[in-house]
């Protein structure tokens, strides 16, 4: 009996992804959104959305995980309840807290890049995570300040940095150990 390979390939015919890739992205796309719904309701709620995120980043590398984070977009985008409070649609992606969730992709493209350039080192897959969350942090900042600005009235640097990124970093600095340690756990006995 023989094993056909499936994938889905882009015009000059170079393969993008398997059908392991494509059912892992799916598997990381899914724990992402089973990690918003556990959540504590603050100005941005507080999830274990980047937790997964930096899971899918170490289990699966820069390209898989960047796909997990983006089909995990997409859904949401599209209306399918996955993001924290078990809510879906474009409007959560342009409301206040939007600019985060979509500033998500930017850790699994950074880390793509970091692979490419330097190869899979931990060292440097912890460091572009870290620089991807700063980037996730400013992006999402920004598009708060925006959207708030023009709901609900002034919204200051200072004040948006004191509840939508201040009260997040400790907590996302432990998750991130937390995801490299169970990664490399995980990745030891099952070979993603």
């Amino acid at each position: 009996m023989t094993t056909q390979k499936v994938s889905i390939k882009n015009s000059q015919s170079k393969q993008l992804l398997t059908v392991k890739d494509m059912a892992l992205t799916a598997m990381f796309a899914v724990l992402i959104a089973v990690c918003s719904w556990i959540s504590i309701p603050t100005a941005v709620p507080f999830t274990l959305q980047t937790f997964a995120v930096f899971c899918a980043v170490s289990m699966l590398g820069g390209k898989r995980g960047f796909f997990a984070v983006l089909v995990y977009i997409l859904l949401g985008a599209v209306g399918i309840p996955v993001f924290s409070g078990f809510k879906g649609g474009a409007g959560v992606l342009l409301g206040a807290t939007g600019g985060y969730i979509i500033g998500f992709i930017v850790i699994p493209a950074l880390c793509l890049l970091t692979e490419k350039l330097f190869g899979k080192k931990l060292i440097a897959e912890i460091l572009s995570m870290i620089v991807g969350l700063a980037l996730c942090y400013a992006f999402g900042t920004a598009w708060f300040i925006k959207v708030y600005t023009d709901t609900k009235g002034d919204m200051t640097l200072a004040n948006a940095l004191k509840f939508c990124v201040l009260p997040f970093i400790l907590w996302d600095m432990l998750k991130l150990a937390v995801a490299i340690s169970l990664s490399a756990a995980v990745k030891n006995r099952v070979h993603i």
